[in-house]
């Protein structure tokens, strides 16, 4: 059926592309897109090191079990113990107990805005340590099992598909999370996600149209009319200059990597009114058995400049975008004799967006005395991540059936992250 709101995107996106479009459309077309409301995931694959990344420095135990890897308290001195002990400088206060690794500045503006959330001890129930049964797990919204599907795709409402551009993965293929009974498409880069020779592509939509199989003639018309889209945008000229130029005049996305380019690419589809209602990137690197402080710092920037640079970009559309951050499992207490952590257990979660009760610690800490540690040598799990993005669903999204999308699950409703 088409809805008021599908027209006016459409033509917007259609005319702006032509560079044709009236004020009056393009106004009522944002007007409508209000009402749209949009959960980014963010998958931190490798088993980031939550005790490096929000830094308890006000625990004791933290810095007798990390001598060389513990990051110094906010008024303190270098960690001269630190191989290349600069990058290991005093962490970023954020209330007295717990701070964020010095390389996360970007990140501070968002908590001083109460828009950034942290919720500490997170994970899963699960205990393994196995990178690919955790995180398909986690992606399937289950613990110690695995779906065909994944709790981001169960997630989106029924009865709302307006776009081919629904559930967008910002990367080659379409991951486990997104995987389901509503279309997502995955879209590596949106400069080459195009239609190309026409003639080719008339042939290809011609056979995807009459094949007797219906879910590949849908998944055909989804991935051609997302392009016809994306080719829109690509045509309609960018009006606002990329966020934060350093030094040397690299955008703060440019300081972001691969995960910058999605990041930004996924801001354009956004505010462009192109109908995303989930998306999910991920970045990988940090399983770091080795050599962990230098390497953790660069991934850190990249990943902070990333997210900083696509909230500054989304400005006052941050109020309709809520981003949930999440790795498999977290990392042992103890460092290793090769200056790295091993896989562990509890870590913890991001969540930013203008609608986010930011600016507080969330979660019960459950100490790092041994007798306090999971299997006496890692971080317990005392918030199930799936009650943090049970929250996220019911009350972003507004997906009301959190059963579904969370099988076996009973939420707590004890974290209110969002703003009522």
């Amino acid at each position: 059926m088409l809805t008021r709101r599908v027209f006016l995107r459409g033509s917007a996106i259609v005319m702006a592309g032509m560079g044709v479009a009236p004020g009056w459309l393009a106004r009522a077309a944002a007007a409508e897109s209000k009402k749209r409301k949009t959960l980014v995931a963010i998958f931190m694959r490798g088993a980031a090191d939550g005790l490096n990344i929000v830094v308890p420095f006000g625990e004791k135990r933290y810095r007798e079990l990390r001598p060389t890897l513990a990051i110094v308290p906010p008024s303190g001195q270098p960690n001269v113990n630190a191989p290349l002990f600069a990058a290991n400088g005093g962490c970023i206060d954020l209330d007295g107990t717990f701070g964020l690794n010095n390389a996360m500045q970007p990140l501070k503006a968002l908590w001083d805005k109460q828009q950034l959330a942290i919720i500490e001890a997170t994970g899963s129930p699960d205990a393994s340590r196995s990178h690919f049964d955790a995180q398909d797990s986690m992606e399937s919204g289950t613990a110690g099992k695995t779906t065909g599907d994944g709790w981001l795709n169960r997630a989106l409402p029924a009865g709302n598909e307006t776009s081919s551009l629904r559930a967008v993965a910002l990367s080659n293929q379409v991951p486990r999370c997104l995987r389901g009974v509503h279309e997502a498409i995955a879209i590596g880069n949106l400069e080459q996600f195009n239609i190309g020779d026409q003639d080719a592509a008339a042939i290809m939509q011609s056979m995807y149209a009459t094949t007797p199989d219906a879910s590949v003639g849908r998944t055909g018309k989804d991935a051609f009319e997302a392009m016809k889209v994306i080719q829109s945008i690509q045509n309609t000229p960018q009006n606002t200059p990329p966020p934060a130029t350093g030094p040397a005049g690299i955008s703060q996305y440019g300081q972001a990597g691969e995960f910058g380019r999605n990041l930004q690419q996924l801001a354009r589809l956004i505010k462009a009114d192109a109908g995303v209602e989930v998306a999910f990137a991920d970045i990988g690197g940090w399983d770091h058995h080795g050599n962990e402080t230098m390497q953790l710092s660069t991934l850190l920037r990249q990943f902070s400049n990333g997210i900083a640079a696509f909230c500054q970009d989304m400005g006052d559309r941050m109020e309709d975008v809520v981003l949930v951050t999440m790795s498999e499992f977290g990392r042992t207490v103890e460092e290793n004799g090769n200056g790295g952590t091993d896989h562990g257990h509890g870590s913890f979660m991001m969540v930013i967006g203008g609608a986010v009760q930011g600016g507080k610690i969330y979660g019960k800490w459950p100490g790092l005395e041994k007798e306090q540690l999971f299997e006496g040598r890692d971080l317990a799990v005392t918030t199930d991540y799936r009650d943090v993005l049970s929250e996220l669903v019911r009350g972003h999204l507004g997906q009301t059936d959190v059963a579904r999308v969370f099988p076996g699950f009973q939420p707590s409703p004890s974290l209110r992250l969002l703003r009522s």
